[in-house]
């Protein structure tokens, strides 16, 4: 039988927050030791950094997920790592519960910037219907970003109540009141990171390449301070919550190649990264002016990742 989905998200929105709480709390412990481990081995940095906090985190919150609440154990787990009790959940479900538990590892593990986060999302073939990431070293007490029907909040975490009630207490994000903003971050074009950032710049928006974000791209989105992304064959386990705020903000998600609106149908998996990724690149912006200037620009660029 198909689990209910508003059971599910119910059961979400109870669950994950503590999870989230205590696994940015480790990550953040972990994060004053050396904690690196070779793994992935695509040539990318972005892609390949790794760390037992990682692992750590997917096998907290995994373990989580399968005691707290029976029903989340009816959907799919589909998570960026391999460990964790991931067979205690089904292997057929409409939705799938995808997990990335450090995501920015790169900046996690160099500790170049406090960008790492989180997150944790429930989504179907089409559309992804619950998203919760938290950002342990953003602001004082790190910062939550949640999604789910037509609410969007953001805000900062705070420790002397529990994890649902503060995020039951963040007001939810106005659309009228957001600011408008025309920072587009860029990721996955490899080393051409930083000159399709200049292309965006040129086009009239501003690209910002990894190394020149500010923070995690969810909260910047959430809040206004960026308008979109443009990433190369997005992974599947943090990108889909970009989708469903540009989707609740009023713009989209799409394929720049041909304009639709991306689902999750469709995915192929990346054996360098070893992770799965959607195909082609993909616009994700908060209005559909955006959304057209970026895929204006790369409609004819390659749709394959790996050029060697």
């Amino acid at each position: 039988m198909n689990p209910c989905v508003d059971d599910v998200v119910a059961a979400l929105r109870q669950v994950t927050p503590d999870l989230l709480r205590w696994s940015g709390a480790i990550a953040r412990r972990m994060r004053t030791f050396n904690v690196a481990l070779e793994g992935k081995s695509s040539g990318n940095s972005n892609t390949d950094a790794l760390t037992l906090a990682d692992l750590t985190v997917q096998e907290l919150v995994i373990a989580g997920l399968r005691d707290r609440a029976p029903i989340l154990r009816s959907c799919r787990i589909e998570a960026e790592e391999e460990n964790g009790d991931l067979q205690a959940f089904a292997s057929e479900s409409p939705l799938a519960i995808a997990l990335d538990p450090i995501d920015g590892t790169k900046y996690f593990k160099e500790r170049t910037s406090n960008a790492y986060a989180v997150m944790i999302h429930l989504r179907n073939e089409s559309d992804v219907i619950y998203s919760l990431v938290f950002a342990p070293e953003s602001g004082p007490s790190g910062t939550w970003t949640q999604a789910y029907g037509d609410v969007v909040k953001c805000g900062p975490d705070d420790t002397s109540m529990s994890a649902f009630d503060c995020l039951e207490n963040l007001p939810p994000i106005s659309r009228s009141d957001r600011p408008d903003s025309s920072k587009i971050y860029v990721i996955g074009f490899q080393k051409n990171d930083p000159s399709v950032a200049a292309q965006i710049t040129q086009a009239g928006l501003q690209g910002y390449a990894p190394d020149d974000m500010p923070g995690s791209i969810y909260p910047l989105l959430a809040t206004g301070e960026f308008g979109g992304s443009l990433i190369h064959t997005p992974n599947i386990y943090d990108y889909p919550v970009s989708q469903q705020l540009a989707r609740l903000l009023g713009g989209n998600s799409v394929w720049v190649h041909n304009g639709e609106a991306v689902n999750f149908s469709e995915t192929w998996m990346d054996d360098r990264a070893e992770m799965l990724r959607l195909p082609g690149i993909v616009a994700t912006a908060d209005s559909p002016e955006k959304l057209q200037v970026l895929t204006a620009l790369a409609k004819d660029w390659s749709k394959v990742r790996y050029q060697d």
